[in-house]
């Protein structure tokens, strides 16, 4: 077994925004990898996330951000379980860092499933008459399609966006917070305004 240094147990936390001791155990579980013990508590980070996923969030914050220069601002609500947890560093960051995202990607939805049936269906049906998809053979189309559709969903959903300057996704971002809080977190809604948008 290889010996755990306090530096590595320090750099993990620092990577991960995990527990000393959650730190500790995933680097003596991965023999002192650090990549695999980042994949360990990503995993844990999951099933904890999922556990808590049920749970009411009904306090937050409701937060706005305004980009330099005063021609972007953005209103942002995230729910999370406790006023006490909506009062802590973490979380305050973590709306602010979603408003920046917000601000800088302009999604249009919070999720995927927010997106209304209708709009989908119009993009789906439009992905499936396109001259490039109708060239390939029709047993692949659908395929085509969904991952056409993936890659639009990530333009438009907040939580499939890429996290700025990270290989994270929005949706990554919020669970490793969740695991890392231990309560449930949810973006509930946002509004953007850009200078001279059409109304």
């Amino acid at each position: 077994m290889a010996t755990i240094s306090a530096s590595d147990v320090k750099e993990l936390r620092e990577r991960t925004g995990a527990g000393f001791m959650d730190c500790k155990r995933a680097l003596e579980e991965s023999n002192g990898d650090l990549e695999k013990a980042i994949a360990l508590l990503r995993e844990r980070g999951l099933a904890a996330a999922a556990k808590r996923a049920g749970r009411d969030a009904r306090e937050g914050l409701v937060s706005s951000y305004i980009h330099p220069g005063g021609r972007v601002g953005v209103l942002i609500e995230v729910n999370c379980e406790t006023d006490f947890v909506a009062r802590t560093d973490e979380f305050q960051k973590l709306v602010h860092d979603l408003a920046v995202q917000v601000a800088g990607l302009a999604p249009i939805w919070v999720d995927v499933d927010r997106i209304p049936a209708a709009e989908l269906e119009a993009r789906r049906a439009a992905l499936l008459a396109d001259e490039a998809t109708q060239k390939k053979p029709e047993h692949i189309r659908p395929q085509i399609v969904d991952g056409q559709l993936r890659k639009w969903y990530a333009e438009v959903c907040l939580m499939e966006q890429p996290f700025r300057d990270t290989d994270l996704s929005v949706r990554d971002l919020v669970t490793a917070a969740i695991a890392t809080i231990g309560e449930n977190i949810r973006v509930r809604r946002f509004a953007r305004y850009a200078l001279g948008e059409e109304m």
